[in-house]
């Protein structure tokens, strides 16, 4: 009975999965802010949708297998006053053998074309006019977008304005690699898309609801892959537009922290980083323009705080072992002012 009633319960648990589809979207991203059973997006529902589809066969099988083999177990043990003779056997069963290469095969190919559709409905999606292309960069170990037709560069916070199904307007991403492989996975989002050296890979996005969704580099790639963080924002239109408006606008600095900037642009940062309106173009390390408008720093590991600020300047290693940006051996005044001076460009 107890066997029993343990199958019954799981028929009505898969079943309430399976009926209650919001319900169940909403538990995950309750859960978990980087769950794909809480989509937001078309191309992340329709991977969410083949999931269900495949833990629904896959859960079938199990039952159909679980409740043969506790079957078998109950129905064959060993009785009292069994002889211990093995009860008939059977060879040589054409219908068995038949069953057991036709059904699995029969399941392989459905899971198959299931896929390959759902595949084949992401990639080969039409861009339309209003759509916003965005080419991401990865970088050991940051993120840089670039938004070509808009002129504005930023790096490890992404913002694109959501998509009105009655009036999309999708983010198309083209995904390039400055070194390394990484992987661009934003899992309320989209599916998880390979960046390459010396290839061009692409995703799309069109997010139906505004907030905050949270990825990171899917790919192993060195030191600080696990810190590879990102961070896409999704506003309104309205809110994106006065978004790219700031930060077309050159950095916004004043004389009381020229200190500040003489430091920077007399040292190796201007080698690595861009802040426009001064000396420093360099395009290793993220652009600066508009450091603080920015929630984060290290590609999302810490808060934008003053204190953090100032330990990155100070020792980056502290925050993000193994990353690529040097100590610069500054003194506790320099570091003040350095700080100083990013803390106004905004």
């Amino acid at each position: 009975m107890q066997i029993k009633f343990e199958r019954n319960a799981l028929w009505i648990v898969l079943g309430q999965i399976l009926s209650t589809r919001t319900t169940f979207a909403q538990t995950a991203s309750f859960l978990s802010p980087t769950s794909i059973f809480s989509p937001v997006s078309t191309p992340a529902n329709s991977i969410f949708g083949l999931s269900l589809f495949v833990l629904s066969v896959t859960a079938f099988i199990f039952a159909v297998v679980f409740s043969l083999l506790v079957y078998s177990v109950v129905r064959f043990r060993k009785r009292r006053g069994d002889d211990g003779r093995e009860p008939p056997q059977v060879y040589g069963s054409n219908q068995v053998e038949l069953a057991w290469t036709v059904i699995p095969v029969l399941i392989v190919v459905t899971l198959f074309m299931a896929t390959v559709r759902v595949l084949a409905g992401i990639q080969n999606a039409s861009r339309p006019a209003s759509a916003v292309e965005v080419v991401a960069i990865g970088h050991q170990f940051w993120w840089e977008f670039r938004y070509p037709a808009l002129k504005v560069v930023t790096a490890n916070e992404l913002h694109v304005p959501v998509s009105d199904p009655d009036h999309p307007t999708p983010t198309f991403i083209k995904l390039l690699s400055a070194d390394t492989n990484h992987s661009f996975w934003v899992p309320r989002l989209a599916g998880k898309t390979d960046l390459i050296p010396n290839r061009v890979n692409s995703t799309w996005i069109d997010p139906h609801e505004t907030g905050l969704y949270l990825g990171q580099c899917a790919q192993y790639c060195g030191t600080q892959h696990a810190k590879m963080l990102l961070r896409v924002y999704v506003q309104t239109r309205n809110e994106f537009d006065r978004w790219i408006q700031q930060q077309s606008q050159p950095a916004q600095t004043t004389d009381a922290v020229s200190a500040g900037r003489r430091i920077f642009e007399t040292t190796a940062c201007v080698n690595c980083h861009t802040v426009a309106g001064t000396v420093a173009d360099g395009r290793f390390g993220p652009d600066l323009t508009h450091f603080m408008s920015r929630d984060t720093i290290g590609s999302g590991i810490a808060p934008n705080t003053p204190a953090n600020l100032r330990l990155w300047i100070r020792n980056p290693d502290a925050l993000k072992p193994g990353c690529k940006m040097p100590a610069m051996q500054l003194s506790d005044q320099e570091v003040d002012a350095v700080a100083a001076f990013l803390e106004t460009l905004r």
